[in-house]
């Protein structure tokens, strides 16, 4: 029988992409600078991390149009996929901590 570790998806499970899918799961959609503060990230490690997810088809990153004298705000929303990955991942953990937590004091 494989440990629970095993179902850990090594994509999923970073810190900073758990988070962001945590954030991202409980809302229609999340705005990058909340993300990057909330998480306590720099804009480029989370843009690697968005890119990532991105690419896998966990999250979708759109930017809304440059109004004048604004900044175009860019949002991130999870996707059926992610979700799915998401939830996945946290029945792992709760696994994993069942286990662990049997053999501790």
């Amino acid at each position: 029988m494989k440990h629970p570790a095993a179902g850990l998806d090594d994509l999923v499970h970073q810190r900073a992409r758990l988070g962001i899918l945590a954030i991202v799961s409980d809302v229609d959609a999340a705005e990058f600078i909340y993300i990057r503060d909330a998480l306590e990230l720099t804009s480029g490690n989370l843009s690697a991390h968005l890119r990532v997810l991105s690419e896998a088809e966990i999250v979708r990153v759109r930017k809304d149009p440059v109004l004048a004298g604004r900044n175009a705000k860019t949002w991130v929303s999870i996707t059926g996929r992610g979700r799915e990955l998401l939830e996945k991942e946290i029945l792992a953990l709760k696994e994993l901590v069942r286990q662990v937590e049997g053999t501790l004091g």
